[in-house]
């Protein structure tokens, strides 16, 4: 089958998938799945879950791709009607910026900006002054609706409320070989994830152990799902679809390649996964970017460090940028989902 994974990827951005809140995401991946025949089912936490029989004498593996993304949280709201946000996840003031985004009641939407306040003053009472030489904090954000408290509040805006890059941000540019977008971290992975399941319908599952999908919840606020997951349902194995951030320790070009993270802020790979998957790039004429992370986790690496899974193993696809608006290859997703399967098939 041929994937197109830039439209895959455009319709997953599309859709608001704020930690704790991403069931716009889980029902659009649920309505893929039953069309291709599979019966997926949904956990307490909200992780999205297909499992794979296959033979019984192979380690079990978890496959995750993580549903949510980055977002912002409602601290409170002022007697003049702003906003006050904290993040979700790693989200910082000067990656997002200035902008719009909706608030999302249990009445719908509202939209608002983010903002920041006027550059054109030295006052020492403006938090613009001290942005100047500091970074500007979230604490002197807030966003403008133009309601008053008295609307917001009947409108159900409240503490707790996730809050969103709004529509017109989530959009995907496309630039000769490369795309980018907010929320390639974990879209792109997301459209790699469900590609796996789509080829795996079509070839079968044949020389396969037992695997189970998982598109988890909440990964960006430590990797609840998939350790609430991996509790109740024990895996030898657990391979996480990521992004493989270029950082100064590993300055790789931005290509179709895919990155193995041999190590990350939380866990190591095991290095009986490290020569198996020299053998099989080889195999396969892939040369990875072996990546060492120096900050950063996946849900393998969150699980083994507290003990849930044996073997971490993390994919990611290329980017520059991180937590902002990232950019890939736009071949990466195809080069990923060729060593996850390949890898799949011979892990022992």
């Amino acid at each position: 089958m041929t994937f197109d994974s830039t439209q895959l990827i455009r319709e997953l951005i599309s859709l608001y998938g704020p930690s704790g809140q991403e069931g716009s995401v889980t029902d659009w991946l649920a309505d893929r799945l039953h069309t291709l025949g599979y019966t997926p089912e949904v956990d307490p936490k909200g992780n999205l879950i297909v499992s794979i029989h296959g033979e019984a004498d192979r380690p079990h593996v978890v496959v995750t791709a993580h549903l949510d993304e980055i977002a912002m949280m409602v601290t409170r709201v002022e007697p003049d009607g702003r906003v006050r946000v904290a993040p979700v996840g790693g989200a910082y003031t000067f990656k997002w910026g200035e902008g719009p985004v909706d608030i999302l009641t249990n009445g719908g939407p509202i939209t608002g900006v983010l903002s920041f306040g006027s550059i054109h003053t030295n006052s020492k009472l403006s938090v613009i002054e001290h942005a100047r030489h500091e970074p500007y904090p979230w604490e002197d954000a807030y966003i403008f609706t133009g309601q008053s408290f008295h609307q917001l509040t009947r409108a159900g805006v409240r503490p707790g409320l996730r809050v969103v890059l709004a529509a017109s941000r989530r959009v995907v540019t496309e630039m000769g070989e490369y795309v980018a977008s907010y929320f390639l971290d974990d879209r792109a992975d997301l459209a790699v994830w469900l590609m796996a399941l789509q080829t795996l319908k079509d070839t079968g599952t044949d020389g396969f152990g037992p695997i189970t999908f998982v598109a988890s919840a909440s990964e960006e606020i430590g990797g609840e799902g998939a350790q609430y997951l991996l509790r109740l349902r024990p895996a030898d194995v657990c391979v996480a679809l990521e992004i493989g951030p270029k950082t100064p320790e590993s300055d790789f070009p931005i290509d179709s390649r895919p990155t193995i993270w041999v190590r990350d802020g939380y866990a190591a790979m095991e290095s009986v996964d490290g020569f198996l998957l020299e053998e099989r790039c080889v195999a396969l004429g892939i040369e990875p970017h072996w990546q060492y992370l120096s900050r950063g986790g996946s849900d393998a690496s969150c699980s083994a460090a507290k003990g849930l899974t044996a073997r971490p193993v993390t994919f990611g696809l290329p980017v520059e940028n991180s937590h902002g608006y990232e950019i890939m290859h736009r071949d990466a997703p195809r080069e990923m989902l060729r060593l996850l399967l390949d890898y799949l098939q011979h892990v022992r």
